[in-house]
């Protein structure tokens, strides 16, 4: 996805600093190549047991190049109070999580992470630019750019999802024919 930044500036989601649960610093750069769902997680949230369909997916698709990156938020009536360490730990224990996790981030307001200044550009009827809660879902092709957007309902393994990682999956598994000139 390139966007133009403030400044005019051309900037990509790859070029975005991320910093890990383990306190590792990277950047979204390291997904190049693969589709990506990026997820803003909870651990007290009704709907926290959706961290099972998202391992379940990951497991699923990640060999055909697929990944999920959960960003652990605590802007949503407090339903992720943990520190990084606890966030993990409850993750692995409870439903085997093994995607990566960032550092908790917001992902609305003043301190939005950069990462999610680029993501919620992306609108569709239903849902406007802000996140709404957590477990809200966006889908990133292969080059960067975001195709799907799903509300925190909506669950990993629904057919709309799995249909949206199938497409994104196959789009760029193509070789692309030169063009050639008879």
């Amino acid at each position: 996805m390139t966007n133009l930044s403030k400044d005019g500036a051309v900037t990509s989601l790859y070029t975005i600093p991320l910093t890990l649960n383990d306190g590792t610093r990277t950047d979204f750069g390291r997904f190049k190549g693969d589709v990506v769902m990026v997820v803003n997680v909870a651990s007290q949230c009704g709907l926290t047991p959706q961290y099972a369909g998202l391992e379940t997916l990951f497991e699923k698709f990640r060999d055909r190049g697929f990944q999920i990156l959960g960003v652990p938020c605590n802007q949503f009536a407090g339903q992720e109070p943990g520190t990084d360490s606890e966030i993990a730990e409850f993750c692995e224990r409870n439903f085997g999580v093994s995607f990566p996790l960032t550092a908790k981030a917001n992902v609305r307001g003043k301190d939005q992470h950069p990462l999610y200044g680029e993501l919620t550009k992306f609108k569709t009827s239903v849902l406007p630019g802000l996140v709404k809660w957590n477990f809200e879902k966006f889908l990133i092709s292969r080059a960067g750019e975001v195709v799907a957007r799903f509300a925190p309902t909506v669950e990993p393994d629904s057919a709309e999802v799995l249909q949206a990682i199938e497409q994104a999956l196959a789009e760029l598994n193509e070789p692309k024919s030169p063009h050639v000139i008879p």
